[in-house]
């Protein structure tokens, strides 16, 4: 874990802390701004962009990421930029395969069924190995802003992504999800922990990439 604490150095330095200091609780000039889904399809030039490749093969790159980050603060006077990703490149990590199927969205090719199918999962999961790419991505991003605003990283949470390994994809009931609870609380609870501990490695290096 050492190794996720070395931050890169010679960062520019940031112009417009506004949103830092919101979240911190102090007061500001304005309230700052920043959509949920950034990078959207409203952009023409996301569109163009994305319309090249693999939807995950555009989250593993990091010159790709960065551009669809960048795109929206040429357009608004955002006061943050969210890195280009996907919740689901946690279960990728953990060794699942999901494809993004048009007019359907993400969906898992093997979803988990049966308790047995715990053991299909990488147990230990090393974040710089299996998701170094989200790294290198925030790291190109923070220099490529400029110090124009801060960088926010992500993650989903154990419950969200457990759901879409069980459900296969987006639900709105979560009703296969909810059943796998009830019927297996202790599996539940094993794999909500594998879940949390990749995600806590998860975040501290997109802290130690430069997301602020």
């Amino acid at each position: 874990a050492c190794s996720l604490l070395r931050s890169p150095k010679g960062f520019p330095k940031l112009k417009n802390d506004t949103f830092l200091r919101a979240a911190r609780g102090e007061q500001t000039e304005h309230t700052p701004v920043w959509c949920m889904r950034q990078a959207g399809r409203y952009l023409p030039e996301f569109r163009e962009t994305r319309a090249s490749q693999d939807f995950f093969a555009t989250c593993r790159s990091p010159k790709l990421c960065c551009e669809l980050t960048l795109q929206p603060l040429r357009r608004f006077p955002l006061d943050a930029a969210i890195i280009f990703s996907d919740i689901l490149v946690v279960p990728q990590a953990l060794g699942m395969e999901i494809v993004m199927v048009p007019g359907k969205g993400p969906t898992f090719t093997e979803p988990l069924k049966e308790v047995e199918d715990l053991l299909k999962l990488r147990q230990k999961v090393d974040v710089t190995a299996e998701l170094g790419y989200v790294f290198q991505a925030i790291t190109l991003t923070r220099h490529s802003l400029e110090g124009k605003v801060p960088l926010i990283g992500f993650s989903g949470a154990p419950w969200t992504l457990m759901s879409y390994m069980i459900e296969g994809g987006g639900s709105t009931t979560m009703a296969k999800a909810k059943s796998w609870l009830y019927r297996h609380p202790e599996a539940s609870h094993r794999l909500l922990r594998l879940l949390a501990d990749v995600i806590i490695d998860y975040l501290v290096g997109q802290v130690a990439a430069g997301a602020q």
